[in-house]
């Protein structure tokens, strides 16, 4: 089977290229079960009701995020179970008492099983949870026919993202890593079987500074005072990653990385 991710959703750029670009790629690609991370999408920061909606009729299975999912009041009524919807997944290790979950398990078309785990990192981010820890008591919890496992590691270093590839490598389908923004030419698959992105991408502008304009960013580097960030326009791309996994194992095949620009941006 072949399972999709699509990196960060960044604000209305990333999801029209979203609404333009994902149908095809997931028709030409044969893609059995899509993941899109939207932690981004309103505005750069969080998600809202209303962007689901805008995005409902999408061909997208689950839904994870990273440490903006808390940052739109209303969009955290959407980490809650609903009828009919798709999983919104916020990361697993964050403490508990926090609505939502970071694991879900669906399955294809074809009825083949697939979890999906939502993790953030810790080095240079916010003091949460062992990833690890975490990851382990998360796999052990999964129902026995669950073979097929995606990872959405929401981290800063690079260190990080291939630490718990090869701490998961065997036990995991995929480790896909999030949250920089900028994609890594590193996609492999590891000795176990583990497919490995240290970081898919923004889908996004690219003309900008990790998607928001350059000037305002530059501001707070070189005035060292608060400003406000506005998400670019230009250069528009898709981000993902494409791995094929054998369903009896979980073990992946191959991965494969795309950056598609969206030439009606």
């Amino acid at each position: 089977m072949k399972l999709l991710f699509v990196g960060d959703v960044i604000g209305k750029p990333g999801r029209q290229a979203l609404l333009r670009l994902l149908p095809g790629l997931v028709d030409k690609r044969r893609a059995d079960y899509v993941v899109v991370n939207v932690e981004n999408a309103a505005g750069g920061f969080g998600v809202t009701p209303e962007i689901l909606q805008e995005i409902e009729e999408l061909p997208i299975d689950c839904l994870t995020s990273g440490n903006h999912i808390w940052d739109k009041k209303e969009g955290l009524e959407l980490l809650a179970p609903r009828n009919g919807a798709r999983p919104l997944l916020r990361p697993a290790n964050y403490p508990e008492g926090n609505p939502g979950t970071g694991v879900h398990v669906g399955e294809t078309a074809a009825g083949i099983p697939v979890a999906v785990l939502n993790l953030e990192g810790q080095v240079f981010m916010k003091n949460v949870d062992s990833p690890f820890a975490v990851a382990d008591r998360l796999l052990a919890g999964l129902p026995k026919d669950v073979k097929v496992v995606m990872v959405d590691f929401h981290a800063e270093a690079t260190s990080e993202k291939q630490a718990i590839a090869y701490h998961l490598d065997g036990r995991v389908s995929a480790v896909f890593g999030t949250h920089t923004h900028v994609p890594t030419a590193d996609e492999r698959v590891l000795a176990g079987g583990t497919a490995l992105v240290t970081d898919v991408g923004m889908t996004g502008p690219y003309d900008s500074i990790i998607g928001f304009r350059a000037e305002k960013v530059l501001q707070r580097f070189l005035l060292q005072t608060p400003v406000g960030f506005e998400v670019a326009k230009r250069d528009v791309r898709l981000a993902a990653a494409l791995v094929d996994i054998d369903e009896a194992t979980g073990k992946a095949r191959s991965v494969e990385r795309f950056l598609i620009k969206d030439e009606k941006a």
